[in-house]
């Protein structure tokens, strides 16, 4: 089966990709629309940058940014998912429309995360974050990546869990690019095919980061053939979502990588 496709929609002025773009709200929305056309399932929604070395803002100026976007988008034939560690945004990206919370912190940014988490009912990406955006790329160090992040995410399920967040709720993020050196991107993507032994979802998001930079040398906007040979392996290594910039193209080789597994099948 194919994966969802998560398209991002970033109303930041900072974000490494694409901010400023989209931080008019009736620019935002039509860019929405044209993710969905484009067959995207699921629209992610962040008013915060996390990119590495970025600056914390306040809630208040997250709110602004996301919640007219998400009330504008509330007839729209996708899922909203908010990317936010904030559980006050994520209560009124909800109450406004979205039903999905991406939060990088994986729900430690505030100590009620977790209970919000629950008490919204909705489903929760869990994701692992080295430190915070400003500090998570200063020297990170793993003797055995994919374990120590496997056992950060099935600790963090535990808290959920304890905290009456439904199993059936929660998504799984290795977080490339989130506190790690290249080595560590590649053999996470390498190995994702063992997070499944925790038995829950697996997002993943590699669109134009700078791993691929590092591979190729190229600038942000030149990293579709990259995105598209990570989202294709992740996707041969069963992810069940993966997070995208580029939906048209990365549907479009989803499809025929698709096409000719199932030519193999058959």
């Amino acid at each position: 089966m194919s994966p969802k496709i998560m398209g991002i929609l970033n109303i930041t002025p900072d974000s490494f990709s694409d901010g400023g773009r989209f931080v008019d709200v009736d620019v935002a929305v039509a860019h929405a629309h044209a993710l969905c056309a484009a067959g995207a399932d699921i629209i992610d929604i962040g008013g915060e940058s996390t990119r590495p070395g970025a600056e914390e803002i306040n809630a208040e100026e997250e709110l602004e940014r996301v919640i007219p976007v998400i009330e504008a988008l509330s007839g729209i034939d996708v899922k909203i998912s908010i990317d936010t560690r904030r559980p006050d945004v994520a209560k009124a990206a909800v109450e406004a429309g979205a039903r999905i919370w991406n939060d990088v912190s994986a729900l430690t940014f505030a100590k009620n995360s977790p209970a919000v988490a629950a008490q919204l009912g909705c489903k929760i990406v869990l994701m692992h974050m080295r430190g915070t955006p400003k500090t998570m790329q200063a020297a990170p160090r793993y003797k055995d990546v994919a374990a120590k992040i496997m056992a950060f995410l099935a600790a963090r399920v535990e808290a959920a869990l304890g905290a009456d967040v439904k199993l059936e709720n929660i998504i799984l993020d290795p977080g490339i690019g989130f506190g790690k050196r290249l080595g560590d991107n590649l053999d996470l993507l390498h190995n994702l095919d063992g997070f499944h032994k925790l038995n829950l979802p697996i997002l993943m998001g590699t669109s134009r980061k700078n791993f691929i930079n590092m591979i190729d040398k190229s600038a942000v906007d030149e990293r579709l053939g990259g995105s598209l040979a990570s989202a294709l392996w992740a996707a041969s290594k069963g992810a069940d979502i993966i997070r995208v910039h580029d939906v048209a193209q990365t549907v479009q080789a989803l499809k025929v990588w698709q096409a000719i597994e199932e030519r193999g099948n058959g």
